[in-house]
């Protein structure tokens, strides 16, 4: 039974268009599976820890102040005075800041899915120096100072795995639950021995700090002078906020990030103020840096992205097999057609399944083997001969070598794929330059 070229161009484009439907069930099997992982490691993190970020130390030093009013008595006419008490609190950043920590990763299961937990060890110093007079430009007998205390806000409290300690001026005092300041949020403080009101004191401090968290570790750089090193096992960093490393070193071992940032750079004692006086703390917790320990292209990031290319994919593989139809004279039904798309769209429901349970590099290679070879021996008898068939599969063994290619190096994928479809074009008009295109579409292929 004769078919016009036009018609069995268009049943070909049909097709294409009707097998994007199981091409996007899958693609929302996709996302569901990935909904789905992203809930259980929430719940690992609930379990454990979320990500962290640590602000501080800030030195707290509350007051109260007496002030004195005039006042006139209504009924008598006579005047006294009527005392008042503020209380109030003043705040001061380091001079120096200075965080060394050791970051080793480890992998938490639950069923199928996994999560990335890190241990840090941290050793924090720097130095306080109090302004004369602590800064107040009124009298000082006016004020009474109450016990000060170090402040260190760190997000989520239950990472915390040592004995905290503080080391300051020599002395060594014990950190207490909670910020001490609601403006902090959570996390710890010390308090520490008087100061003097005159001001002009000079307060080392160092404490060791190990923290345990998901997904993220940032730093808040609270020092005149901050310088933060942070080395880890995890070779494939995600470095996130405002500031990126002056120095990094990243091998397969893991990488080894330095941050040295100033107040010129943060502006950080005016985001302090916002925060304490006029509750705007989104910029004192905003000025952040540190590292991401998530995969940055996890498998089912992979999937999604390649079955970005199926449309592609199927396309150029019709397009090669109907070469083989018309080059050869041969007659290959719609249905046939319709049986190597699903094939072809079965592919990325085997990738899915697979690389949940293997490397996404072993589980590509697995589900193309498995299809290009279905789809050999199909062809090679739609075809009526096994040489093309082997001719067929080397072509599409080369799509997925391709297509790994795409997926493998996002930044070229556009280059890459532009380069594959020229050469794809380029082939096919190669192989037609004398191909008598009415005389295909007025013959009746042979059997």
């Amino acid at each position: 039974m004769s078919r016009t070229l036009g018609f069995k161009l268009g049943a070909i484009a049909l097709l294409i268009l009707l097998l994007m439907i199981p091409l996007l069930m899958i693609d929302g099997l996709v996302d569901e599976r990935q909904g789905l992982r992203h809930d259980v490691l929430q719940d690992i993190a609930r379990s454990s820890s979320y990500r962290q970020q640590v602000t501080g130390p800030i030195l707290v030093v509350p007051y109260i102040k007496t002030t004195h009013e005039w006042k006139t008595n209504k009924t008598t006419g006579e005047r006294y005075t009527e005392e008042r008490q503020q209380r109030g609190r003043l705040y001061f950043l380091p001079e120096r800041f200075v965080l060394e920590g050791q970051v080793g990763t480890e992998l938490r299961a639950r069923g199928i899915y996994q999560a990335r937990l890190y241990h840090s060890d941290s050793q924090v110093s720097g130095q306080f120096r109090l302004p004369a007079r602590l800064g107040l430009g009124d009298d000082l007998g006016f004020y009474r100072f109450e016990k000060a205390f170090l402040s260190v806000g760190i997000s989520d409290i239950r990472g915390i795995s040592n004995d905290l300690q503080l080391r300051l001026n020599g002395q060594t005092l014990s950190f207490a639950p909670g910020s001490g300041d609601d403006s902090f949020g959570a996390g710890v403080h010390a308090p520490i021995p008087a100061l003097d009101p005159q001001g002009g004191q000079s307060l080392e401090f160092a404490f060791d700090l190990k923290l345990q968290g998901t997904e993220q570790l940032s730093i808040v750089p609270v020092g005149r002078d901050s310088r933060v090193k942070l080395s880890s096992d995890w070779p494939h960093p995600s470095f996130v906020g405002e500031y990126l490393p002056n120095r990094r070193s990243i091998d397969a071992k893991g990488f080894t990030a330095e941050w040295q940032t100033s107040f010129f750079a943060t502006n950080l004692e005016e985001a302090l103020r916002d925060c304490v006086v006029g509750e705007r703390c989104q910029a004192l917790f905003g000025r952040h840096f540190g590292v991401s320990f998530v995969d940055p292209v996890d498998q089912y990031l992979k999937t999604d992205r390649a079955i970005k290319y199926a449309l592609l994919f199927i396309a150029l593989t019709f397009a090669a097999f109907f070469l083989f139809e018309v080059l050869k004279r041969l007659a290959v039904h719609p249905v046939q057609y319709a049986l190597v798309g699903l094939s072809l769209a079965l592919f990325y429901l085997l990738l899915l399944s697979l690389s949940e349970h293997l490397p996404f590099a072993l589980a590509y290679g697995l589900s193309a083997t498995a299809c290009v070879g279905l789809i050999g021996f199909y062809v090679s008898h739609v075809l009526h001969s096994w040489q093309r068939g082997m001719g067929f599969g080397a072509l599409l063994a080369a799509l997925y070598g391709m297509l790994y290619g795409l997926l493998s190096a996002e930044d070229y994928a556009l280059l890459m794929g532009s380069l594959l479809v020229f050469g794809v074009l380029g082939s096919v008009m190669v192989l037609t330059r004398k191909l008598d295109w009415y005389g295909v579409g007025r013959a009746a292929p042979q059997a």
